[in-house]
């Protein structure tokens, strides 16, 4: 594991066979942590490392590609940020090893012509208002879960509708790696940890505050829905869903904002009252 005492940057590899080897020759040496990224790594990013060490493996790796396939915005995909550096430093800082960092062509050697789809939850939700949007997130996930090969890959709970579809699409392909939900990290206003949220002003930032608010207080999927609208947020979504996988509820939701959209959940009681507060 890389010496966050000295400071040591993660090992950063480009070439995917080398990554492969690379993971494989760290499973030797106890159990292996995996955490999948776009970059511009925040501290909800960070927290996924730390579980992954407290876990009790003895390596943790993290991958940082932005995934154009995932993107049915080309102005979103480019205004993605793309911090490498600054990443690595603060993967150093929690004891990460390496980092996997390829290109386009490193990850789609046949050019997006082979691809991996779901038909029911991927279509609903955010899959609804961002077509194609699950294809790319399932394809380049099972394709990093396969180069990989961790013991455990770690996910925020903050993408649900994400988490449920790559835990059971590793469970319907038999990926030996297991799929780990992480608590979702907020900022001081209850607002989920986000790489949009840099996208925000100062002002917007300190409002959008009220999504997480609004998610909490309503007594049902609408009233939410008609706190957001009166706090003047543009609603996707708001709906209340249940994981019959982990037999509990959630309250799932996304909104438009300064032009950012932003997603976040949380959990319900079975008499639906907000269990995060």
């Amino acid at each position: 594991m890389s010496d966050t005492v000295s400071g040591h940057l993660p090992r950063v590899i480009h070439d995917p066979a080398e990554w492969r080897a690379f993971c494989r020759s760290l499973r030797a040496y106890g159990g292996l942590g995996f955490v999948p990224t776009m970059g511009a790594l925040h501290a909800g990013h960070l927290s996924l490392c730390r579980q992954a060490i407290v876990a009790g493996n003895a390596n943790v790796v993290v991958s940082i590609f932005v995934n154009p396939t995932q993107f049915n915005d080309q102005a979103d995909l480019a205004a993605y940020p793309r911090v490498l550096e600054a990443d690595l430093h603060k993967l150093a800082s929690v004891g990460v090893t390496a980092v996997f960092a390829p290109a386009y062509d490193g990850i789609y050697p046949d050019s997006y012509r082979f691809r991996m789809s779901e038909v029911e939850l991927s279509r609903l939700y955010c899959g609804a208002h961002r077509p194609g949007h699950f294809d790319g997130v399932l394809t380049v996930v099972l394709k990093l879960l396969q180069l990989t090969g961790a013991d455990a890959a770690y996910f925020g709970e903050k993408d649900y509708q994400q988490y449920m579809l790559v835990r059971d699409m590793a469970a319907a392909f038999f990926v030996p790696t297991a799929i780990v939900p992480c608590p979702i990290v907020r900022e001081a206003n209850g607002l989920a940890m986000s790489s949009r949220n840099e996208r925000l002003s100062l002002t917007d930032r300190v409002a959008a505050g009220a999504f997480h608010r609004a998610l909490v207080d309503g007594t049902s999927a609408d009233q939410a829905r008609q706190r957001l609208l009166a706090a003047g947020f543009e609603v996707d979504y708001v709906a209340d869903i249940a994981d019959a996988a982990r037999g509990i509820r959630r309250r799932i939701a996304a909104i438009r904002f300064s032009g950012i959209r932003l997603i976040d959940n949380i959990g319900l009681t079975a008499t639906g009252e907000a269990t995060d507060v």
